[in-house]
């Protein structure tokens, strides 16, 4: 890892800072959830604390990677942290009964926690909402992915941005459409709950850090062909989904016993987690391996999106398929340029 690069205070070292930032957090809920059609056309305002919330999440969350001299599985750790942020504290997803139409409810509740929707959460979250975005973003400024992005008032402004998108989230969704939209009772997570979430967000924290020096570069080690990264990238990416398959099925009489698809997926992350700690731990992962992991993760996201596409607008669903459209045109104009400039990838 190679260490931060000392910013110049001018005018032109703060354009370059602002792009990768702006960028950032605009691409954190575009891809997860704009692209997957989470977060539609027709409610698009929603975008605004999303880019308050996981923009400013996802930046900050870089950034103590980058003060640390980390890299991506420091990074996972706080990205799991900031999805708990979410599920538990912010938007409470997790914790209050499920209010999506077809939703199984009582399937795999237990101790004020929806397990296999929050599990679900957990990954997507903090792969598509993090890894992914910071990934693009830096494959967008490759001569800054070594950088700090910002500086003492710029993580202050960040925080406090966080903050207000949080409130506007936790208020918009809880007191809002909860109730408003959906026709929900009023919820109060246990205060138990909500502290042993506090508690595990610092100690996911705490392992981002203890991880910093955790998948550096080991000389001497082949790295799999960029296509192969892909496909493996998909084929273990579309399986995630079995867990909203699960949770929105018409009846839970032929399901497994929750624990057992959480056991599995469980396991199922684990090996994603350390296949790609070793492929990226090489001196040989490029910038055009990092593209493929990138894009074939987009593409699951965008694909598996359609599967709720039934009962949307034409407005919505016409609306997914020209930024899915133009999310892969994007992707190959980025893949044109590695080729162009053989850069090595360094996170």
């Amino acid at each position: 890892m190679n260490t931060l690069t000392p910013l110049a205070p001018t005018g032109t070292a703060k354009k370059r800072r602002i792009g990768p930032v702006l960028t950032l957090a605009f691409l954190a809920p575009f891809i997860a959830e704009v692209l997957s059609g989470a977060t539609r056309m027709s409610v698009i305002i929603a975008l605004v604390p999303e880019m308050m919330v996981w923009g400013g999440g996802a930046l900050l969350a870089r950034e103590l990677v980058r003060r640390w001299g980390g890299r991506w599985p420091s990074l996972l750790m706080l990205g799991l942290g900031l999805s708990i942020a979410d599920e538990f504290i912010i938007q409470q997803t997790s914790l209050a009964p499920l209010p999506f139409p077809g939703a199984l409810g009582g399937y795999g509740r237990m101790w004020g926690v929806n397990w296999i929707y929050f599990l679900f959460m957990l990954g997507y979250e903090s792969v598509w909402v993090v890894l992914v975005p910071v990934q693009v973003t830096e494959l967008l400024f490759p001569e800054r992915r070594n950088d700090s992005w910002l500086r003492k008032w710029g993580i202050v402004r960040a925080c406090w941005l966080f903050m207000v998108g949080s409130f506007m989230a936790y208020f918009g969704w809880v007191k809002r459409a909860r109730i408003m939209i959906l026709h929900m009772a009023p919820y109060q997570p246990r205060w138990t709950t909500l502290f042993a979430g506090v508690w595990t967000i610092l100690l996911l924290a705490a392992t981002a850090y203890l991880l910093r020096r955790t998948g550096h570069e080991a000389p001497g080690r082949a790295a799999p062909w960029a296509w192969v990264v892909g496909i493996v990238v998909l084929a273990m990416g579309f399986p995630w989904y079995w867990l909203m398959k699960l949770q929105f099925s018409p009846s839970s009489a032929s399901h497994p016993p929750f624990w057992i698809p959480i056991a599995v997926c469980v396991a199922w992350a684990g090996v994603a987690y350390l296949l790609f700690r070793r492929w990226t731990s090489t001196s040989a992962w490029s910038d055009l391996h990092g593209w493929a992991a990138a894009f074939a993760a987009t593409m699951v996201c965008m694909v598996a999106g359609f599967l709720g596409s039934g009962s949307w607008s034409r407005v919505d669903l016409v609306g997914k398929i020209i930024l899915n459209v133009a999310a892969v045109v994007g992707f190959f104009l980025i893949l044109k340029r590695i080729r162009q400039s053989r850069l090595t990838i360094t996170y």
